[in-house]
């Protein structure tokens, strides 16, 4: 794909891309997509998912208590749980406000860990991991921002995410719709959203703006993006997923940079159809 190589133009050090469609197969990449990257909050994905396939099997119920007083593993995947930012401290009731949460990750990890009696790390790479053959992928901290990945190995995940295997596919639709639909809150780097819709673990994108994704994205695109200047979505109306991995810290660059790449990247599917 031609438009993959606008990312050689981005003020960053190095970057790689790629796109792949909804059958799985592989519509294009550019770049180092071997090369192993800091995922930042995109790790919020694979977290998610690794708790979606402990709930498939049994392990964890999405409304048992887990975190804060009244929460449940669902408020804590939403960001409705009331934990804060980067605290263990409670700035609001369960389910009232969309409080974008790493210590609520965290929790997540912790609970899993205690409910199966395996480190969050080791069963992320059991559960997720090592089914999709993500053999370059390791989480090395927290559930919330540790992972490290490749492009290559998050094609695989993509494609997941588009085709669900380890997944019924509902828990993925019931995944990316909305958790909690009409609550405000503050989407990292891109201010306050009203509404501030998100699903389990997965933020969607419906009418936000500004947003990180393109401007021809449907409101059905979901994904994440990282403070370490990375992004994954899944647009289900294009019937195809982006990964962009880079090694630069997000920041303004990222914001006038991405939504013309995610644009030049729809409008050439568009026309591949």
């Amino acid at each position: 794909m031609e438009s993959l190589r606008i990312i050689e133009n981005w003020p960053v050090p190095t970057a790689a891309a790629a796109v792949v469609r909804a059958d799985g197969t592989l519509a294009g990449q550019h770049g180092p997509v071997d090369h192993r990257f800091p995922l930042a909050s995109v790790t919020k994905l694979l977290t998610a998912y690794a708790v979606l396939v402990a709930f498939e099997e049994g392990a964890v119920e999405l409304d048992e208590p887990a975190g804060p007083e009244g929460s449940t593993v669902r408020h804590l995947l939403a960001h409705t749980s009331g934990l804060a930012f980067d605290e263990h401290r409670v700035t609001a009731p369960p389910g009232e406000r969309r409080l974008y949460s790493n210590a609520g990750f965290e929790v997540l990890g912790d609970h899993l860990t205690k409910v199966t009696d395996i480190p969050f790390a080791e069963y992320l790479h059991q559960a997720v991991l090592e089914p999709l053959g993500m053999t370059a992928t390791t989480l090395e901290g927290s559930p919330a921002r540790d992972g490290v990945s490749t492009v290559s190995d998050l094609v695989r995940f993509a494609a997941e995410l588009q085709a669900p295997r380890l997944l019924d596919a509902r828990t993925v639709a019931a995944a990316t719709s909305v958790v909690h639909p009409g609550l405000k809150g503050v989407l990292p780097g891109y201010g306050h959203q009203v509404p501030n819709d998100w699903g389990l673990g997965m933020e969607i994108r419906d009418g936000k703006s500004p947003h990180w994704t393109g401007l021809r994205s449907s409101p059905r695109t979901f994904g994440h993006f990282g403070q370490s200047g990375t992004f994954l979505w899944v647009d289900p109306d294009a019937r195809a997923a982006c990964v962009a991995l880079t090694d630069r810290a997000f920041g303004p660059w990222a914001a006038e940079v991405w939504t013309p790449f995610t644009d030049a990247v729809l409008t050439e599917l568009a026309g591949a159809r």
